[in-house]
């Protein structure tokens, strides 16, 4: 373990100059627009679009194609020089981020071509690649060449890892040994706990994070099967999401035993935290006395940092902590965030991305219909989790219809 961040840990690919040239043309296109009294404004407004020399159409800025931009500012400029190179997305405040070792090498160089070539060789978010150890340059030298936007390098503080010295270890040491004995994936793993815990309380607040607000967990060796012919991190901002997901399904008993009383304990201690329109529904069949064990996957994650940086999720976090049952039992970050989402949020700020083709083995969401073949995705849309007994997506779906 080191010490946070230091520069001979980080790497930090600055994106070229070219990148302020189309700055300075929104700008300029910003005003004119203003100065030329375009019917509507950015967003879900209309414009009024030259189709050609004697007509014009009302179109949803939204739709334009980059073409169609192209058109407008020329005009509007009196600029014919201008090419679709020039024009670049606007972007939202956000990262994507992995959690990592050097020794997953080969599934992160994967998961981030994938990624790249699918979504963000379009937008050139940033990266930014966490590690409880300093990473080497194999791993630094093969991820960067891979990616389209800047990207750094941290090493996660001692405390926000390490299982903390108040945890009593003799009653650790029997957990871990009880769900090795029901052979409980990663029973008996301490490792894994640390990972649960920091993805839990402590990633967003890691010094590389605190610029940004909105992130995208990437997991070594996912897959992602379709083109994203949209920016999700923008969807997110404009309609207020806090959270989304692409698998949602049941938890391990035997992991969280005293997880959901120990959130009944919290919700009667600080009522004053649960959102008007929750989702406890989607959590619970009896309205919040016992747990469904219905979570959402958390190695797929669009979400906003604010909400795990607010009073309430920090408030929630640090009753948790306190409990000890990361360590004592094995809380995951899917429960923790999932129920955290479902009951400050309100429900109909939880996404579920239709349109992303997924994998992280064993499961896997294949988009359906029109969604497989705009995506132009290579999964076999047969295979698809959502709808299968142990999936949960049919009750979140219930609930945000009202159906429940």
């Amino acid at each position: 373990m080191g010490s946070p961040f230091s520069p001979t840990q980080s790497v930090r690919v600055l994106a070229s100059l070219r990148y302020l040239i189309p700055a300075l043309i929104l700008l300029v296109t910003l005003h004119y627009i203003r100065s030329f009294s375009l019917s509507g404004s950015f967003g879900t407004s209309t414009v009024n679009w030259h189709s050609s020399a004697s007509e014009r159409l009302a179109k949803p800025l939204g739709e334009a194609s980059t073409s169609d931009l192209v058109d407008l500012l020329s005009d509007r400029l009196g600029n014919t020089s201008l090419s679709e190179a020039d024009i670049k997305p606007v972007r939202a405040n956000a990262v994507i981020v992995m959690l990592v070792r050097n020794s997953e090498v080969n599934d992160a160089a994967g998961a981030i071509k994938q990624l790249e070539d699918r979504f963000n060789a379009k937008y050139n978010y940033p990266w930014v690649f966490l590690n409880d150890e300093p990473f080497d340059e194999n791993f630094i030298q093969r991820t960067s060449q891979l990616v389209s936007g800047n990207i750094s390098f941290g090493v996660i503080p001692h405390d926000h890892w390490v299982q903390p010295d108040w945890i009593d270890e003799n009653r650790a040491r029997d957990g871990r040994n009880r769900l090795m004995a029901q052979n409980v994936i990663y029973g008996g793993s301490i490792s894994y706990r640390n990972m649960c815990r920091f993805n839990s309380g402590f990633f967003y607040r890691h010094e590389l994070l605190q610029p940004y607000r909105y992130y995208w967990r990437v997991e070594p060796g996912v897959k992602y099967f379709c083109d994203m012919n949209y920016d999700p991190f923008l969807m997110m901002q404009e309609q207020k999401k806090v959270y989304s997901f692409t698998i949602s399904l049941y938890e391990w008993q035997q992991t969280i035993p005293t997880l959901w009383s120990t959130v009944k304990e919290f919700i009667k201690e600080f009522p004053q935290y649960l959102a008007e329109n929750n989702a406890m529904d989607y959590l619970s069949n009896d309205g919040g006395n016992t747990f469904n064990l219905c979570h959402f996957w958390s190695n797929f994650e669009i979400a906003d940092m604010d909400f795990w940086r607010g009073e309430a999720y920090s408030a929630f976090f640090d009753y948790l902590e306190k409990k000890g049952g990361f360590y004592y039992e094995r809380w995951g970050d899917a429960p923790v965030h999932s129920i955290a989402a479902a009951l400050f949020a309100n429900k109909d700020q939880i996404h579920f991305f239709r349109d992303i083709g997924y994998r992280h083995d064993p499961f896997q969401r294949c988009p359906q219909g029109d969604y497989h073949s705009q995506g132009k995705c290579w999964c076999d849309p047969t295979d698809n989790f959502d709808y299968r007994p142990n999936s949960c997506v049919q009750r979140f779906e219930d609930v945000q219809a009202g159906r429940i």
